[in-house]
């Protein structure tokens, strides 16, 4: 299929180009605060961080890990944006694995095969390090590791392929220990419409996506909007009987015509149900100069392509790509950019309705200045407090509200009769 044709393809091109870039000039706070010179506040937000609960619902180190098995991210890996050092010198108690099934993947007919092997992929970073990381399948089972000093890995799937069309694949991966299912990812699949994808071929979606929200409901399964076309969005937030997600998405507001990120009527909308938006960090999420790069670069690429006949995995291409790159950097955005999506979704929606979802691992060297990896979440207090925000809203934003929708999920499913299911039980 063409280059042009093929949103996941293309953004894995884009992301590698980028990780072969490295900007000097970019400062990051994180090295800041660990000096012997760090401010007083810088300190304080650093203690914050590690004494609040701080929840990230969409990190991508499964699938890195599984693309390169070299990587251990239990001891200090520099290849990615995650390992467990960095886990917690941020302060991160619970990130939320990301069981990602690639769409050509689906196509192919393996993608519970993958999810099955992801997610025992995950437990084998846990099985090297158990006194320090823990599998966390329930709302329980974070509070029990936070108060005994364990790091959790929740789990959800990007990308509903894995069901592949039978409901009764949603108790199999529940009893996996998956707690979110992101229903599509970069093409419509059997479940719904991608934002990534022109071929809205079921109008938001599909019979058996329809079908899918209430038995996920049912079952306590957090329902993720993320990726999803506005139409399906819609869709689920009309259908679902429990509050919704999006996993790791931003506004629309900010970045006009990108489709992956959410209107100010979606955030509302997820205001209105209860649920909440957990914000993407990537700068091409947060930056209309960055996604106008980004946009420029695929242009310029499939331009080439063509003009020259080259097939997609040509070198020339690749060699093309880092010549554009070298003479257009890349456009950083920086903590005030993510800062002020929090800010828009606090003034549209409520305090109660914000989070984060960094999309570390997952939109390569594209990060924020003073975001770059998952030591940056006491920066991310640091910011926060310079805008105002009290203690208590803060931890909200990073993890209080997302506790509080998988509880409500949680006990919804509780009185449909399936009791959670937690991994410390």
């Amino acid at each position: 299929m063409a280059f042009s044709q093929q949103p996941e393809r293309m953004l894995l091109f884009l992301q590698a180009l980028l990780m072969q870039r490295t900007d000097l000039q970019v400062l990051l706070l994180t090295t800041m605060v660990t000096c012997a010179s760090m401010t007083t506040s810088a300190s304080e937000s650093v203690e914050f961080a590690r004494d609040v609960l701080i929840v990230d619902t969409h990190i991508d180190v499964p699938f890195r890990v599984y693309r390169h098995p070299e990587i251990d991210v239990v001891g200090s890996d520099e290849t990615g944006d995650f390992d467990l050092p960095r886990m917690q010198a941020g302060g991160l108690n619970a990130a939320f694995m990301s069981i990602f099934i690639p769409a050509s993947v689906d196509e192919a007919g393996g993608a519970k095969a993958l999810a099955d092997e992801l997610i025992n992929l995950v437990h084998g970073i846990v099985a090297k390090a158990p006194d320090k990381v823990a599998i966390a399948t329930c709302t329980t089972d974070i509070y029990r590791h936070q108060k005994a000093g364990l790091a959790s890995l929740p789990m959800g799937i990007e990308n509903g392929a894995p069901l592949e069309g039978s409901l009764d694949n949603v108790s199999y991966f529940r009893k996996k220990g998956i707690r979110y299912i992101t229903l599509a990812h970069s093409k419509s699949n059997h479940i719904s419409d991608s934002s990534y994808d022109t071929n809205e071929q079921w109008g938001g979606l599909s019979d058996f996506g329809k079908q899918l929200v209430p038995v996920m409901n049912d079952q306590g399964i957090m329902v993720d909007i993320s990726h999803l076309s506005d139409a399906a969005a819609w869709q689920v937030l009309e259908i679902s009987k429990t509050p919704i997600i999006a996993s790791h998405s931003s506004l629309r507001h900010f970045v006009p015509g990108f489709h992956r990120n959410m209107t100010d009527e979606m955030v509302k909308a997820v205001g209105n149900n209860g649920g909440v938006v957990q914000i993407n960090f990537g700068s091409s999420f947060v930056t209309v100069k960055a996604r106008n790069w980004a946009n420029e670069l695929k242009a310029k690429s499939i331009e080439y392509k063509e003009k020259n006949q080259l097939d997609d995995k040509d070198s020339a291409l690749t060699d093309f790509g880092k010549q554009w790159v070298e003479q257009h950097p890349f456009p950083f955005a920086g903590l005030a950019d993510v800062l002020d999506h929090i800010d828009r979704v606090v003034d549209l929606a409520g305090i109660d309705h914000v989070g984060i979802g960094s999309d570390y691992d997952g939109v390569g060297k594209t990060l924020p200045v003073d975001l770059k990896d998952a030591s940056s979440y006491p920066n991310l207090v640091l910011g926060l407090r310079a805008r105002g925000y009290a203690d208590e809203d803060i931890e909200k934003i990073l993890g209080k509200n997302l506790m509080r929708v998988w509880a409500t999920v949680e006990k919804y499913a509780a009185d449909k009769g399936y009791l959670a299911l937690c991994s410390d039980s």
